[in-house]
């Protein structure tokens, strides 16, 4: 191990025991015989570690550790079946506060990205950001015919910073699956690979302005949801340039009450936006906190969402997607017998899983939050509940679904601020039948035939010279098959032929050495002439045994 990360995880192992996280140091193995060293520990006995809570103590530390590792707090927020509930409910408050880097470095990450000094791309350019985070900064700027714009730039040295953090996190992964005893249960290696290829994500803006794009064409004209404009011409690797939007703060309460905005209507559209991008569109917003999401209050009562920030989204494959759908069809009309069946069916929990256990605890968990406001049902608890059962019958989290898990608990914080008492299953539940009889029904049917009509007809004219063609390929198989068979036959008669003279050759050389052994000294004295009738069988046998060998 280098010395610079073996110094690295001294500063982690250091500041996890300056917040009162002995806990989790010292519960590896390795330092099991040394626990007693926490009681000579300053920390122990004269912070206030033990007045705070350990999910306070763990947000402070990787708060101390740096910027990528309250991102990885943040994602580790989201797996609710990888931590207790304490500590997730804790990490899901870690905000990415960074101390922005100065307007002149950024202006020569954009001048180095664009080829050209910022004045001749911007009418001007404001040197105060709008924000600042972990992996780039926000700053304001006008193009030359007046467009407003915010250009978004990559943090100066973050490829190396970040490379050398998932390191670190990579060894500390490591150690923990090979020291730690909830580690091979947990996987933390694969949970830091994830992590890393969601970073690796974000890095690049022009993959996050590809998605932009990409969203903002699915919601074209609508009234739900708004994404600003991507200004190609001006986009790198290093560097996004987007319409800049004006609308209120989706946490400012206050602001929005005093727009009279329509939130009943606000928090429907939301569940709706969901439920559009996952089902319809199978691409879906995966960073949805309140600091990317604005409304557009211009008509009150029709409240739109306004996006900003698109470096995560995800989606599901075709058949994640219906089994999804048809699971959410199934707890909406409490067919908790269904919901057991799919999650065998999918490959989620082993095929050898009792359904009727299954479903009657799926039943215990879902069966008590039907019927009830949203302020009065935390899906936090439900996906916790859920895990927990999953594990009882050998589920892994599957992660194509983590990304989903993330954004249906940030749907659930905005509907709880938004509107308490929105009854999520009436109004999530027309929009999985909808969807339900637009693509399995029988009009789903008719809808994939006559998309492939035009190749049905293409091919429909081949049919007879095909259906010759493999009739005559499976009579030139069939005799190839005769063929092998006959000399399978041949094979395996020679060998029985084979063993036959094997122990015929066996049973002439033994009585040969029974002749010689019996009848030796007699032939050596008197010669053939010499042998009694007992002496001429044992020879006369041994010879036709080895003839008749010979003979096969």
């Amino acid at each position: 191990m280098r010395p610079r990360l073996l110094w690295r995880l001294v500063v982690i192992q250091f500041v996890l025991l300056r917040h009162g996280l002995d806990e989790i140091v010292l519960a590896l193995k390795i330092f099991r015989p040394i626990r007693f060293l926490k009681f000579t520990s300053p920390w122990y006995w004269f912070s206030n570690n033990r007045q705070r809570t350990r999910g306070e103590r763990l947000v402070a530390a990787l708060e101390d550790l740096g910027p990528i590792f309250v991102k990885f707090g943040q994602m580790l927020s989201t797996r609710r079946d990888l931590l207790p509930p304490d500590l997730s409910e804790a990490l899901s408050a870690l905000q990415d506060r960074v101390r922005p880097f100065p307007a002149e470095l950024a202006r020569q990450r954009i001048e180095a990205a664009l080829g050209d000094s910022v004045t001749e791309h911007f009418a001007r350019f404001e040197a105060e950001p709008l924000a600042s985070a972990s992996i780039a900064q926000v700053h304001a700027a006008t193009l030359d015919d007046g467009q407003e714009v915010v250009v978004k730039i990559t943090r100066p040295g973050i490829h190396r910073r970040i490379r050398s953090d998932l390191e670190i996190l990579y060894t500390v992964a490591r150690l923990a699956e090979r020291y730690w005893s909830e580690g091979p249960r947990l996987h933390p290696v694969e949970v830091v690979r994830e992590f890393d290829k969601t970073l690796m994500n974000e890095l690049d803006l022009q993959r996050e302005a590809a998605n932009a794009a990409e969203l903002k064409r699915q919601f074209e004209g609508s009234k739900m949801l708004y994404v600003p404009e991507v200004y190609w011409d001006w986009c790198r690797t290093d560097v996004l340039v987007q319409e800049r939007i004006h609308g209120i703060p989706i946490a400012r309460m206050d602001l929005l009450r005093a727009a009279n905005v329509n939130m009943k209507r606000l928090a429907e559209r939301g569940v709706e936006v969901f439920f559009t991008q996952v089902f319809k569109h199978n691409f879906f917003h995966a960073d949805m906190h309140p600091g990317n999401i604005f409304v557009d209050a211009t008509d009150p009562d029709q409240p739109r969402y306004m996006a900003v920030d698109f470096g995560i989204v995800g989606s599901l494959m075709p058949e994640d997607q219906r089994y999804l759908a048809e699971n959410f069809h199934a707890f909406f009309n409490r067919d908790y017998r269904r919901v057991a069946e799919l999650h065998v069916e999918s490959g989620w929990v082993p095929n050898t899983t009792r359904v009727e256990e299954f479903e009657a605890a799926i039943r215990t968990v879902c069966e008590p939050i039907f019927q009830k406001p949203l302020r009065e049902i935390s899906f936090g608890h439900f996906l916790l509940r859920l895990f927990q059962v999953a594990r009882q019958f050998d589920m892994e989290v599957q992660p194509q679904l983590v990304l989903l898990q993330k954004t249906l608990l940030a749907i659930e914080g905005l509907g709880r601020e938004l509107y308490p008492d929105l009854d999520l299953w009436q109004t999530a539940k027309p929009f999985i039948e909808r969807w339900m009889r637009e693509r399995i029904g029988p009009k789903a049917f008719l809808e994939r035939f006559k998309d492939e009509l035009p190749y049905l007809n293409q091919h429909l004219a081949e049919l007879p010279r095909l259906s010759i063609q493999a009739m005559q390929q499976v009579h030139r198989q069939s005799e190839l098959l005769e063929g092998q068979r006959q000399e399978l036959a041949a094979i395996r008669e020679q060998a029985c032929r084979d063993r036959a003279r094997n122990r015929l050759t066996l049973i002439g050389a033994l009585l040969l050495v029974v002749f010689l052994a019996t009848q030796g000294r007699g032939l050596e004295e008197s010669g053939l002439m010499g042998l009694g009738w007992l002496g001429w069988a044992e020879l006369i046998a041994a010879a036709g045994f080895l003839f008749a060998a010979l003979r096969r």
